[in-house]
């Protein structure tokens, strides 16, 4: 599988997705800068994290007028991958590719530390390693993580099993202390109707080296590796190092 990271002016976890994916899971990654407007073959694009164009005017505001954009939004409406996390996910807002707005964070104070997700959804492409109900310890790392949107939207996305992630404790109850960021309904991450678009505010990528001890994010990984391959999800084993490959 061919991974595209975007770099926009301002990313600063691009190198972080495009490890993950290349050193850790052992697939083809490229790096995607934000004026061109070739997307070189990839099977999925990540948008990843970082404060794009500097957030001089609204997070993913400016980036989501960027050359590569056009092509993501094309690729997206033919159903290709693409993978929006923290900024990423605010990118994502800006350009329609998913409803709802992210806003500055309840406490009004920036955001970073380990959190715990429920997967609500491990029906997903993103999610087809995990167990519905299982908890995943993501980092995150944000100001303006607090989701928001109308009554009505909402109503949708829970409906239709859109809310893939909600942030909980460590029993797996969703409650407000367990909520970094004020989001509404304790929401972390919402998938498209299509199931191929996904934005998150955690940061799975950071948290996939064994060296790390914590590899939760390989799951999300595994997940979309084995569904575009059609094959069982395989997780990198603890002790196997940097270089650990597999297909």
């Amino acid at each position: 599988m061919k991974f595209g990271v975007v770099v926009f002016p301002g990313s600063n976890c691009d190198h972080d997705a495009y490890y993950a994916c290349k050193k850790i899971m052992g697939q083809d990654a490229v790096f995607l800068w934000h004026k061109e407007a070739d997307l070189k073959g990839v099977d999925a694009v990540i948008l990843p994290g970082g404060f794009s164009y500097g957030d001089y005017l609204r997070c993913g505001a400016i980036a989501r007028f960027s050359p590569v954009m056009k092509e993501v939004t094309r690729f997206a409406a033919s159903g290709g991958i693409v993978l929006g996390i923290c900024n990423g996910f605010q990118v994502l807002l800006e350009a329609g590719l998913l409803p709802g707005v992210l806003l500055r964070n309840a406490s009004l104070r920036f955001v970073c530390k380990y959190v715990r997700l429920r997967v609500e959804n491990a029906s997903t492409r993103f999610t087809n390693a995990c167990a519905e109900g299982e908890t995943l310890a993501f980092p995150v790392a944000h100001g303006e993580g607090n989701y928001f949107t109308d009554p009505e939207t909402l109503r949708m996305l829970e409906g239709e099993g859109r809310i893939v992630f909600r942030y909980c404790d460590g029993a797996g109850a969703v409650t407000p202390e367990a909520n970094p960021n004020g989001s509404l309904a304790g929401i972390a991450g919402i998938i498209n109707a299509g199931g191929n678009v996904l934005g998150m505010m955690p940061h799975p990528e950071r948290a996939v080296d064994p060296v790390l001890r914590n590899t939760d994010g390989q799951k999300l990984f595994a997940s979309l590796i084995g569904s575009f391959l059609q094959a069982e999800p395989v997780l990198v084993p603890a002790g196997t190092g940097h270089d650990a490959v597999h297909g």
